[in-house]
């Protein structure tokens, strides 16, 4: 039994330890404007179905983003310290998945004036950080 549990550890931390690149970071950056696109066609279409599965892409993929291993592997722990991506990228993370829940959870309700409104929150997440991490 333990020498399952053990391998299993082995396993998952091989296979979440994969290095994440700035091109793993572009691929999950289309597929969560494409998720933001489906929801907001959700929206105009009045189709829950549609806002659901934007949301579940949106949740799956925004899981995967965090700084590449460029970022993460910088030389200069002071530049390191200093630029906080790491720290900025995780609260950004949940404040998305927290709004995107939000979504899903209000247009259910019939309430989509605040559903909208998560819409636009998470939009300015993300523009706050490609302002400030990407320097737009």
């Amino acid at each position: 039994m333990k020498k399952v549990i053990l391998g299993l550890l082995i396993m998952s931390s091989l296979v979440y330890s994969s290095e994440y690149t700035k091109q793993d970071r572009m691929k999950d950056m289309k597929t969560m404007a494409n998720a933001m696109n489906t929801i907001q066609s959700g929206f105009f279409y009045n189709s829950f179905d549609t806002v659901a599965q934007g949301v579940t892409t949106l949740s799956d993929t925004i899981e995967h983003v965090k700084p590449p291993i460029e970022e993460v592997n910088e030389k200069n722990p002071m530049a390191r310290y200093m630029d906080g991506k790491i720290k900025m990228t995780d609260k950004i993370v949940k404040k998305i998945n927290q709004k995107a829940l939000t979504i899903l959870q209000r247009f259910k309700d019939g309430d989509t004036s605040q559903a909208v409104q998560a819409y636009t929150k998470i939009v300015r997440q993300c523009m706050k950080c490609h302002r400030e991490i990407r320097k737009w």
